[in-house]
């Protein structure tokens, strides 16, 4: 398997693999990573449908990308996906699997024109006195030692990195920048998270640093991201002759070492209330799915809280089944799932869903983000962060296009919101969201938005419905580690095995995003298949001096070099530099930045 860039290999398709007609495939999990690994087999790898078998312990293909309807008790969208267009490796699928609404195009093409003909941007980043003032300068805001210590972080080496958490390498000044409530609310980032995934956030998408405050750099589906990519995903696995086996409860996958191989022989499950097994020869391809950011969710209603009572560290069958398979190793390359999953303090977080036809509601929606969610376009344009609830919930809510869902009735509107600390008291409802009902979580977000304090809880019972749901591993993925904690894709010396999604190891890509799992798949199927063409490299503006030049200038909230703050010795420096590269292109491509006129 080897990298690219380029039209010609990213147009090119490849010869068909030798001896993959003997051969089977085996793949645990549906989620984002799965999928793509049966798609990149079908497509690329040139495999009999009827040899690849999805393993799947639920009812429903999708993994975290789930949006759904409960008949009882209303609609549940634990998160959403933000995405790039720069997400190389998604593309290249997605240009492929037609839409479900017009199978005469791709979902390429359907996400591409809907995002130009609505681009998407927010009129409304933050809010401050209870929605009344919209907090939308756009400003960074970042103090000299902040601003020196982020580009200290951008060119240190990742191994400086490993086991550090971010409050070990930027300042105290740092966590009261908006560049630190845009970036932790837009990526859910905490100060104690990994200063080694933060560094590769700022790599891999320096060239976004202007559409952090109004997020003109993101893309959004038509429907939650079940509807719009998973279910055409599944059909055209379903139309190639992919079958998915539900109920199949992987509880491990048994490896053995023959000298410098790793050959994977026999995969242990439960259906049925049954142990049973799969027993496996080398022409037999195995793809794990190793860790899940949403395992042991506990949901909630209108009504009821969340059961935690049941949750404890290192709990889920996704966790056991890679502590089951990390023990086989003999020199701890499957990885360490503990450095993930042992401390739910630090990991959760809590959504919500909340779904309201409230004519009072939506006006004060529309006063906020300055957009009515019913026309079906862009409303929010991604979270708008309740900046009085920093010290308590840390409120973020968000409206995507309506409606969400093809099941959804027309006059509604569904408002998703989550917070990133569930064990403190709101502003207006005292107790832990964790231990909030439905209806106290809308009455939260209904007085932030402004409601009048003697209709919110009236409103909040009669007007909504609301769902919630506590991911006690939602962050797992940022907490800090060592290079080795994650497993290689492919790891060395393995015949037919590979591990997929945000806890396998690809350099340079982000967790946390579509891509990274899409980008697992992609390449465990092109490295065990020995597949002759390259997988599309990690977008590359941290090599591109334009976009470090751009990025620069937005971080000083768009000021030309001669008006920041320089000790005279600095300002000596500046002006030598500035004379020597005159009529050079340096200095058209310093003026083309913005910081100097």
């Amino acid at each position: 398997m080897y990298y690219s860039s380029g039209n010609y290999e990213s147009f090119a398709h490849p010869e068909k693999p030798k001896d993959v007609d003997k051969k089977s495939a085996y793949i645990i999990g549906t989620g984002l990573a799965g999928l793509s690994a049966a798609f990149y087999l079908v497509r690329d790898g040139k495999m009999k449908g009827e040899h690849i078998h999805l393993l799947e312990k639920l009812d429903l293909a999708g993994g975290s990308c789930d949006g759904r309807k409960d008949i009882t008790k209303g609609f549940y969208m634990r998160g959403g996906r933000e995405m790039d267009n720069h997400f190389e490796v998604m593309w290249d699928m997605f240009r492929d699997v037609p839409s479900i609404e017009n199978p005469e195009v791709s979902v390429l093409d359907e996400y591409y024109w809907l995002n130009k003909h609505d681009p998407n941007y927010s009129l409304c980043r933050a809010t401050v006195n209870r929605g009344e003032d919209a907090h939308t300068d756009k400003k960074f805001n970042l103090d000299r030692e902040s601003a020196l210590a982020l580009s200290q972080l951008f060119i240190t080496s990742e191994k400086e990195l490993e086991g550090k958490k971010i409050s070990d390498v930027l300042p105290e000044s740092f966590w009261s920048t908006n560049f630190w409530l845009y970036w932790q609310t837009m990526f859910a980032f905490q100060k104690w998270s990994s200063a080694l995934e933060m560094k590769r956030y700022l790599c891999r998408y320096v060239h976004h640093i202007d559409g952090l405050p109004d997020f003109s750099a993101l893309r959004f589906t038509k429907y939650n991201q079940y509807e719009s990519m998973i279910l055409p995903l599944v059909k055209y696995l379903e139309n190639h002759g992919v079958k998915i086996e539900y109920g199949m409860d992987v509880k491990n996958v048994i490896i053995e070492n023959h000298g410098h191989k790793k050959v994977a022989k026999q995969i242990v499950y439960i259906k049925d209330d049954m142990e049973q097994t799969i027993d496996l020869i080398e022409d037999d391809l195995v793809f794990i799915t190793n860790g899940c950011c949403t395992d042991t969710s506990c949901y909630g209603d209108q009504n009821t809280a969340p059961d935690l009572s049941k949750l404890k560290n290192g709990y889920g069958e996704s966790w056991d089944m890679w502590k089951n398979i990390a023990q086989q190793a003999t020199h701890g390359e499957f990885g360490n799932p503990d450095a993930f999953c042992s401390d739910i303090d630090a990991t959760n977080w809590m959504s919500a869903t909340v779904e309201t036809s409230n004519e009072e509601i939506i006006r004060h929606i529309i006063h906020v983000c300055k957009r009515d969610p019913r026309k079906g376009k862009v409303t929010t344009g991604g979270i708008v962060t309740v900046k009085d609830s920093t010290d308590n919930w840390y409120l973020s809510w968000t409206i995507n296009r309506q409606p969400q869902f093809k099941s959804q009735n027309k006059d509604t509107v569904l408002v998703w919101l989550y917070a990133l600390n569930t064990n403190t008291e709101g502003n207006y409802v005292k107790k832990p969201m964790r231990e909030c009902s439905g209806v106290e979580v809308c009455a939260e977000w209904l007085y932030h938005i402004g409601i009048d304090e003697d209709k919110i809880y009236d409103l909040a019972v009669k007007s909504c419905n609301t769902t919630t749901c506590f991911m006690p591993y939602i962050n797992a993925f940022f907490q800090p580690r060592k290079y080795e904690d994650r497993p290689k894709v492919v790891p060395d010396g393995a015949v037919n095995f590979a591990f997929l999604g945000q806890f396998a190891e690809t350099p340079r890509d982000t967790i946390f995003t579509t891509e990274y799992s899409i980008r697992t798949g992609m390449e465990s199927v092109y490295t065990l298949l020995d597949i002759d063409r390259g997988v599309p490299e990690v977008w590359g503006s941290k090599y591109d001096v334009r976009e470090l030049l751009r990025a620069c200038y937005y971080a000083i909230d768009k000021k030309p070099l001669e008006e920041i703050d320089l000790s005279l010795k600095e300002r000596l420096m500046l002006s030598t530099v500035l004379k020597k590269i005159e009529g050079t292109d340096l200095e058209i491509l310093l003026k083309e930045s913005g910081l100097i006129e």
